[in-house]
């Protein structure tokens, strides 16, 4: 038999209705024990698999859940991603992941695409500069939608984290180590999120009355947090320590203290955040902020499906609290002296 399988080419292998073999398929009905045996054995033998967005439209329940994420190759994110997938999934849902890169204008395409294909649910990290028009655009189709990360001032559910209470408690922690020049790498703009944590550093600098605050850009990757530390350090030779704005930056602010023959926790102290796998197993390990991205993950999907589920509950806003995961990068503070210079 050619063509690709439908209920009518399971009807007719087994020889039942295409109602019963629907209702078998769908765990319903009263259908005897050798039917859906049947049935089910054929189905497979067919490889039949359910049009999802035809029952969707019979029953008005869209079993598809859209995923937009700022950076993808992140591993943070992909984390996210992880737990997302995986509580979704046990509930029945199958989930579909679009990368906007921090573009507006990708974004609204993907937006636009997945209101096309009619997803049934919206997590969504929004892009940097997000226009007022995308938001109305999901208002319209009254998509459930949860956002992650960075909170709009929208009537949608969100979840977060405690940024500024978080880089408090790693400046802190460098503060108590005697450390007095401490830096804050990483990050390219003023989102909400940075501003958040750079906020939560400069107040224990003011409050501790450490020497003055410096923020340093960098992308949020190992090659360009490698290069950002060069520069720092050039910049500010008496540097002892640094708050980053991710791991990937805080390990290759590593890499560069290794390549400038400076291990990490010995002369200069750093501390990430995040607690992506890598930051336990690196060399050495990684003092950083956790945040359990899975268990964000998981927290995201649960909040969208209670969202699918009562659409007309009020919006949720849940901000999660980071643990300080004391490892290798951090230590004492040892006065830095700057390498000599050729001739001197």
């Amino acid at each position: 038999m050619s063509g690709k399988p439908t209920l009518s080419t399971v009807a007719k292998v087994t020889g039942v209705s295409i109602p019963t073999v629907s209702q078998v398929l769908r765990g319903t009905g009263r259908i005897s024990e050798e039917t859906r045996a049947k049935v089910l054995d054929a189905a497979r033998q067919l490889h039949y698999v359910p049009n999802q967005r035809a029952a969707a439209m019979r029953s008005g329940e869209n079993r598809e859940i859209g995923v937009v994420i700022n950076q993808l190759l992140n591993p943070f994110n992909a984390e996210v991603v992880s737990g997302v997938v995986d509580l979704l999934e046990d509930h029945g849902y199958l989930v579909s992941i679009v990368d906007t890169r921090d573009d507006a204008d990708r974004q609204d395409r993907q937006l636009q695409a997945f209101i096309r294909h009619g997803r049934g649910g919206l997590l969504w990290v929004p892009a940097f500069d997000t226009p007022e028009s995308t938001f109305d655009l999901l208002a319209t189709h009254g998509i459930p939608t949860v956002t992650f990360l960075r909170h709009v001032q929208r009537k949608l559910d969100h979840v977060g984290i405690r940024n500024a209470e978080a880089t408090a408690l790693a400046t802190t922690h460098l503060a108590d180590l005697g450390h007095r020049r401490i830096a804050y790498l990483g990050g390219t703009d003023m989102t909400f999120v940075r501003k958040e944590r750079i906020a939560g550093y400069e107040s224990v600098i003011s409050g501790r009355g450490l020497e003055p605050p410096l923020v340093w850009d960098s992308l949020d990757n190992k090659l360009a947090g490698l290069e950002a530390m060069i520069a720092l350090l050039d910049e500010a030779p008496d540097l002892t320590a640094v708050v980053c704005n991710g791991d990937m930056v805080a390990l290759g602010a590593c890499l560069a203290l290794a390549k400038l023959g400076i291990r990490p926790g010995r002369e200069v102290s750093v501390v990430g955040f995040d607690d992506i796998q890598d930051a336990a197993v690196a060399t050495p390990p990684l003092t950083t902020l956790s945040v359990s991205p899975r268990k964000i993950g998981r927290k995201l999907a649960r909040t969208l499906l209670d969202r699918i589920e009562d659409p007309d509950m009020p919006p949720t806003v849940s901000e999660l609290s980071a643990e300080l995961l004391i490892r290798e990068t951090t230590g004492p503070m040892i006065p830095r002296v700057p390498a000599k210079q050729d001739g001197a």
